[in-house]
């Protein structure tokens, strides 16, 4: 445990990437500023030079040699799982079995601790098509080729930095030593150019697992075991993908695959790293698509965007999530894992996107019958994000009036400065060369003037004639500044309608998400807001994905907007609160009803945005203790 709570630390500071208190990290991962002292120490201990941890009067923050740090073992340490990890592997290398005094031996531990690793492994094996089998002394592994490989995959998942490609975590991954892990670089390469000509796109997002998956099949051929058979039901793309694996497993790894393995992981391949490229005609293939699948994609996409209120119908997006649906199909089939190295940083900046990926997700599991976990979320999220971009970029763009009083052709070429240099973001509607216009008249987002404005605010930015970087820097953060601004302003006003001071609750107990879920819902229950469906619909909804959508904060709530009314019940935690994997230190239950569907996508990306600054978050801790102190410290922060 004190090793992950090492890791929790790292990894928290490398999110945050700045200095934060041994108290406010104490709070996220629900220990004692004491215990954060001493993880420091044993981070830093891990790496010889540089510091893994940077101390200062500030508090900490993530040095140079952080990610080495999560990639490197405490030297001599035997871990429990790592020493667990290793028994496995034994048992797999050694079909014919293992005796368990002599194994004890060699691993410097007593009889009874390697009996309770062996209990251990029986639990690891709970719902694999292994089994563990004991005879007197001799205990070995029982599957099939495929079942155990599985395992090692899994085992190598433990160990690797989410979906991180790095040789470092393949060499630690890796049992054997057919495959080097410098060797994995140039074979990746190999694999996604040729992958390219054979006209696939290539998800690098989630090559790792792929590229895993070969190490271990490579290893296992060389210890001489080979699948011999194929993916039953092959489709005819497999034979020329797999025919390239073999050619670059030959030529990196010195392995000849045989057709079963070969098939294997062309398969592997073409359910999880690729997607078929476009016709001439710049239309997405069909090919492999059922005809179910893409009609419950099309119809959970028209739903979709009725609820959400979003332009999401539009036929190439349809194939396209279509197309990636039915590899989801297929790896669910395998019970294979894809990961998303991108999930939380999804969920935490676009968390209306997630949001209607989750919707998407619920409805496809009730109309396919397939389970989506959040890291498959995470990728429709990324399909629904594509397709929203457009309409997102068009409506952030701000309208601005050029004052630059009249001097030959100067006016012209700066505002064809703003518009090189700012296109994308701003829209120079008007341009006024008087030397004394009326301030108070101009009704575009910024005023960008050459003269000293005659008013103030954040939208009139003072700029050279000739339009420096500095002044583009300036007219960038003066937008960022009024986006923020109309958010926060929409934010407020529907704040002070949904929250209530009967559904406040301080301190909130860690009891666990689905108590709390209860505690807080049944406060908007007792107040007629809601019925007890809403609160089961809820906690329905945060079993498909964590709503912990920042460190700070969790937002549960269900699929249906079905309250009487809007509202929100709140809770703060006295330090955090357990939440899925993670802790967090504010849960804000929120109930929408079907007439304020406008109003989701305000709470919800607005309330997750103040709560994405850690010292927002803090001040509205420290003094948010009661529902009049919580509120006037909520609009202190969105008032700025």
């Amino acid at each position: 445990m004190s090793r992950q709570r090492q890791d929790q630390l790292l990894s928290t500071l490398l999110r945050q990437g700045d200095w934060a208190t041994a108290a406010s990290l104490a709070d996220q991962l629900g220990v004692t500023p004491r215990s954060i002292r001493s993880y420091v120490v044993a981070l830093n201990a891990r790496t010889g030079g540089a510091d893994a941890v940077e101390s200062g009067p500030a508090g900490y923050r993530a040095g140079s040699a952080a990610r080495d740090a999560l990639r490197t073992r405490q030297g001599g340490e035997s871990a429990p799982r790592d020493r667990l990890h290793g028994i496995v592997r034994t048992l797999l290398d050694v079909p014919q079995g293992v005796d368990v005094f002599e194994m004890a031996g060699e691993l410097h531990v007593s009889e009874a601790t390697l009996e309770s690793d062996l209990a251990r492994v029986r639990g690891l094996l709970d719902g694999t098509d292994l089994t563990l089998e004991r005879d007197r002394e001799i205990v070995r592994l029982r599957g099939n080729e495929t079942a155990q490989r599985r395992l090692l995959s899994r085992l190598a998942h433990d160990e690797m930095d989410a979906a991180s490609f790095h040789p470092e975590t393949f060499r630690r991954a890796l049992s054997g030593s057919a495959v080097a892990a410098r060797s994995v670089g140039p074979f990746k390469s190999e694999l996604v150019r040729e992958l390219g000509q054979l006209g696939y796109y290539v998800n690098e997002l989630a090559i790792s697992d792929v590229l895993l998956h070969i190490a271990i099949a490579a290893e296992r051929v060389a210890a001489g075991h080979a699948l011999e058979a194929g993916p039953t039901g092959a489709r005819e793309e497999i034979p020329r993908v797999g025919a390239v694996i073999a050619r670059l497993a030959q030529e990196h790894f010195s392995v000849a695959l045989g057709d079963g393995d070969s098939g294997h992981l062309a398969s592997l391949v073409l359910t999880r790293i690729v997607a078929p490229g476009e016709d001439a005609a710049g239309d997405v293939a069909r090919s492999g698509v059922a005809p179910a699948v893409e009609a419950a994609v099309r119809a959970e996409i028209t739903r979709a965007a009725d609820d959400f209120q979003v332009d999401l119908v539009d036929e190439t997006f349809v194939l396209r999530l279509a197309l990636h649906v039915q590899n989801l199909l297929r790896r669910a089939e395998e019970s294979a894992l894809t990961r998303n190295p991108l999930t939380r940083s999804l969920k935490t900046s676009y968390p209306m996107i997630f949001e209607v990926a989750v919707s998407i997700a619920s409805g496809l599991h009730d109309r396919l019958g397939t389970p989506i976990h959040d890291d498959e979320i995470a990728y429709i999220a990324m399909h629904v994000g594509g397709r929203l971009e457009r309409s997102r970029k068009a409506e952030s763009i701000l309208t601005a009036t050029i004052v630059c009083p009249g001097y030959y052709e100067l006016h012209e070429l700066l505002r064809s400065s703003v518009d090189r240099s700012l296109g994308s973001a701003i829209e120079v509607t008007s341009v006024v060369t008087n030397v004394d216009p009326d301030w108070a008249s101009f009704d575009t987002d910024l005023v960008l003037s050459t003269i000293e404005p005659g008013a103030t605010g954040d939208r009139f930015v003072r700029i050279q004639p000739f339009l420096t970087d500095a002044d583009v820097d300036r007219i960038q953060q003066a937008a960022a500044r009024v986006r923020r601004g109309r958010r926060l302003t929409r934010l407020r006003a529907e704040l002070a309608r949904y929250f209530d001071a009967d559904a406040f609750v301080y301190p909130l107990p860690d009891e666990g998400e689905e108590a709390i879920i209860r505690r807080l819902g049944g406060l908007l229950v007792e107040a007629g807001l809601i019925g007890e469906d809403y609160v089961e619909n809820t906690i329905v909804r945060e079993r498909m994905s964590s709503t912990a959508f920042t460190d700070a904060l969790a937002v549960p709530h269900a699929l249906q907007m079905t309250a009487t009314r809007t509202a929100i019940a709140i809770g703060v935690a006295d330090g955090s609160a357990a939440w899925g994997e993670g802790r967090v230190q504010v849960v804000a239950l929120a109930a929408f009803s079907e007439s304020d569907r406008a109003a989701f996508q305000t709470v919800f990306e607005q309330l997750v945005e103040v709560f994405s600054e850690r010292d927002s978050v803090q001040r509205i801790l420290r003094r948010g203790t009661s529902f009049e102190a919580f509120l006037d410290e909520l609009v202190a922060v969105i008032d700025g």
